[in-house]
């Protein structure tokens, strides 16, 4: 069996944020965010209560002004009378006044340095070095009264950069790039240092998994390299959305680091009350909960991929997989039995008989796996069948089956596909790169490719990248399998085990697998909330949602929807459910829903519209960085963000594809 080490996390700085430890070998930490206003003292306590008994170990509340910071000492007040120390943290954006009375109130201040002292206006300025310089000595001067603060009280800071919220100093030099998310924080915590100031968390958050755990990576290398040790990072998809979306784009990004023995501390963002954050956090958490030793330098695979950003391995087109094609999904029916037309509804092909016409949905499979079987009736015209190769031997004239071999079993075949075969091979196995050499000799060969042993992402990535340093070219399905105890921690196990190889350009399609049984006792003792009927269902969206979050495949509506916090200026909850109601039939457009200005504007850089509360019951609906129409009434501003959907020609009435038998 390959030897792959198991997980192990950086070793990074100790810091103290009140009584609490995070950073060196301490657990990973779990936080969220509250969403009340803040000068509602008595709802703020209540719901950070909420968010402590349902495991917060930190929790944050945003301060915008003076007045908020001040009430932050009500409320912790009211939380210790109430028996409660968990650490609380202020949450500062445009205010350094409001980050300096927190300081002094709170055991944690988080500022994001795009715009603590910066601006964003989207404007390029062509700054000389001495007027960047110059630039910079303004920073210091308005930043330093801070860490002064903080040293004196005993305070932590995190410095959080966030993706969407990038100064125009910072972009006009670097671009909106991860180089210029990592600079943006290293300025701060070079001038902290400066103040023997050590008591620091770093975060680099993005809406983006693909630029967040670029951006990560490249932080560990630069402070390895400008300082030789590593501060502890605070790990997050900032406006990953709601539901199985939400939850897939932030198990990926977070999942990834952590996998990589990068991340101290993590909160999952969704457009959701704050508890219901928390059991993601620990589902993500419990994988490495075993975790009992530190790597004192920078992880392997971090040296690897830092540099090199995202680059889609490359390899062959056979048939439909390959090339610079989307992955290809692979539903698996080998214990389904029998398989008729109605059967595959689950997977986006449902069957008209009176007009004898298939659906096809957006997010239909383009494989089925049926182990034994052979179909008795047509194929929808984009799908095809995978079967076990002794069956296929057996019927090889049936339409449009393809055979699947084991490594040896197709070394000794002496009857292929003329077209496709495909062979799986178990990472895990000493000669696994050997078997994949000898079978994609043979050019008409996808390899499907799993680990029978844990850690599966390690065993996966290694393969992965050996592979690209050889010859080989033939395409690989990602294949895995959970058997984790709920539906929740599959979601979370698929997410980070086959999202994390994507994010790294590995993966010319998806195959997942679970115990089938399970979906169903959950839905039976309402332990659940995923909206499928079936299991086949489930695996099928999750695969699609997968390859969505990573950005290779776009087979649906994408919405950057912030999780709401106490600058909210409406209903964020029931806002993003109406406008998803309204519009998650246009496939490849992407709407941001934001709850203010804070990273509204910024994060719908890589958006195509954006909603954006701009006060109280007003919307700013935007195209892209530009404003369309300020202050909307919220009451119809849903219908006038579909108008601006019509002018621009995007908008399509909701149908279905069809396509004949």
């Amino acid at each position: 069996m390959l030897s792959i080490k198991s997980h192990q996390r950086l070793h990074t700085l100790e810091v103290r944020v009140g009584n609490l430890l995070l950073g060196a070998a301490h657990p990973i930490r779990i936080q969220t965010m509250t969403t009340t206003d803040t000068m509602d003292t008595e709802a703020t306590v209540a719901q950070t209560i909420r968010c402590i008994e349902a495991g917060a170990e930190l929790v944050r509340i945003t301060a915008p002004s003076k007045k908020e910071a001040e009430n932050l000492a009500a409320i912790k007040k009211a939380v210790r009378a109430a028996g409660y120390d968990t650490p609380l943290v202020a949450d500062i954006h445009f205010t350094p006044n409001a980050a300096e009375i927190a300081a002094r109130i709170v055991e944690k201040v988080r500022v994001n340095p795009g715009n603590y002292v910066d601006k964003k206006k989207f404007d390029f300025i062509n700054y000389n070095d001495e007027e960047y310089h110059a630039e910079m000595d303004r920073i210091r001067e308005r930043f330093r009264p801070l860490v002064r603060i903080c040293k004196e009280y005993g305070t932590a800071l995190r410095i959080g950069t966030n993706h969407g919220s990038l100064s125009d100093r910072i972009m006009s030099r670097y671009g909106d790039t991860p180089l210029g998310m990592v600079e943006s924080a290293m300025e701060f915590l070079r001038i902290a240092r400066d103040e023997s100031f050590h008591q620091i968390v770093l975060s680099m958050k993005s809406s983006n998994p693909q630029v967040m755990v670029q951006a990560y990576r490249l932080l560990v290398h630069q402070m390895h390299t400008e300082f030789g040790v590593c501060y502890p990072l605070h790990l997050g998809v900032t406006e990953a959305g709601d539901g199985e979306d939400g939850r897939i784009k932030s198990a990926m990004g977070i999942g990834t680091l952590l996998e990589e023995g990068i991340g101290d501390t993590i909160r999952v963002s969704l457009t959701e009350d704050p508890e219901y954050e928390l059991p993601v956090c620990k589902d993500i958490c419990s994988r490495y909960s075993e975790t009992t030793s530190s790597l004192e330098e920078m992880p392997d695979e971090v040296r690897q991929a830092t540099m090199h950003g995202y680059k889609r391995r490359i390899c062959s087109l056979i048939g439909n997989i390959g090339g610079t094609r989307p992955p290809v999904v692979i539903a698996d029916f080998s214990e389904t039995n029998p398989i008729g037309p109605e059967t595959l509804k689950a997977i986006g092909y449902s069957y008209d008989a009176p007009s004898d016409k298939w659906h096809i949905a957006d997010a239909a499979a383009d494989y089925v796996f049926i182990g034994k079987q052979i179909l008795n009736f047509p194929l929808p015209g984009m799908l095809q069948a995978l079967v076990e190769a002794d069956t296929w031997q057996q019927s090889k004239k049936a339409e449009r089956h393809y055979p699947l071999f084991e490594a040896n079993q197709f070394l000794n075949a002496t009857n292929k596909h003329p077209e496709i075969n495909f062979v799986q091979i178990d990472t895990a196995e000493p000669n696994a790169i050997e078997m994949a050499l000898r079978v994609s000799q043979n050019p008409r060969v996808v390899l499907c490719v799993y680990s029978s042993s844990a850690p599966a992402l390690l065993q996966l990535r290694h393969f992965c990248r050996r592979m690209a340093q050889t010859s080989s070219k033939a395409p690989m399905i990602l294949c895995n399998r959970s058997f984790r105890s709920s539906v929740d921690r599959q979601l979370i196990d698929f997410s980070t085990e086959t999202g994390a190889l994507f994010l790294d350009g590995f993966g010319d399609g998806l195959w997942l697998k679970n115990n089938p049984a399970l979906l169903l006792n959950e839905r039976a003792t309402g332990r659940t909330y995923l909206p499928v009927n079936s299991n086949h269902q489930f695996l099928n969206n999750t695969a699609f949602s997968i390859l969505q979050a990573s950005r290779t495949r776009i087979s649906k509506t994408e919405y950057i929807s912030c999780p709401s916090c106490g600058r909210t200026l409406f209903d964020l909850q029931e806002t993003t459910s109406r406008i998803r109601s309204a519009t998650s039939h246009l496939k490849g457009v992407k709407i941001a829903i934001m709850g203010c200005i804070v990273n509204g504007p910024g994060e719908m850089a890589d958006a195509d519209f954006g909603y954006v509360g701009s006060g109280p019951g007003k919307i700013t609906l935007y195209r892209g960085k530009e404003v369309v129409r300020k202050n909307v009434s919220s009451e119809v501003a849903v219908d006038a963000l579909i108008a601006l959907l019509k002018e621009d020609g995007v908008w399509v009435e909701p149908t279905l594809q069809t396509a004949a038998v």
